[in-house]
């Protein structure tokens, strides 16, 4: 399984974004997101930047990632999730419109 991992950008140079990747130097590429400049959050998945991400954005998959983590090994996912707790579930626009106009089945 492919998981999109929030970094930070340090410096930019053309395609090429420096990062720190779970404490280490690393390399993305930046091909998808010629918007992404120094300082900003992006989410990459090997070793591409696919979209660029608030801070907030970046803090709560940030936070998610740690929940899965501590779960995986053995702990509890405490307030990982903690963003969609506080709201009921939603439908994807298409549907929540066929629902709205009255249609239940195919």
């Amino acid at each position: 399984m492919c998981v999109g991992i929030p970094v930070q950008l340090l410096s930019v140079d053309g395609i090429r974004g420096d990062v720190i990747e779970d404490g280490r130097p690393a390399i993305v590429d930046l091909s998808l997101t010629p918007e992404a400049r120094p300082g900003d959050w992006v989410l990459a998945f090997l070793g591409a930047a696919r979209e660029v991400l608030t801070p907030d954005a970046a803090a709560q998959i940030s936070s998610a990632l740690n929940g899965l983590r501590s779960l995986m090994a053995g702990g509890d996912l405490g307030d990982a999730f903690a963003d969609l707790e506080a709201r009921s579930p939603q439908l994807p626009p298409h549907l929540q419109a066929a629902l709205d106009a009255g249609k239940t089945t195919a």
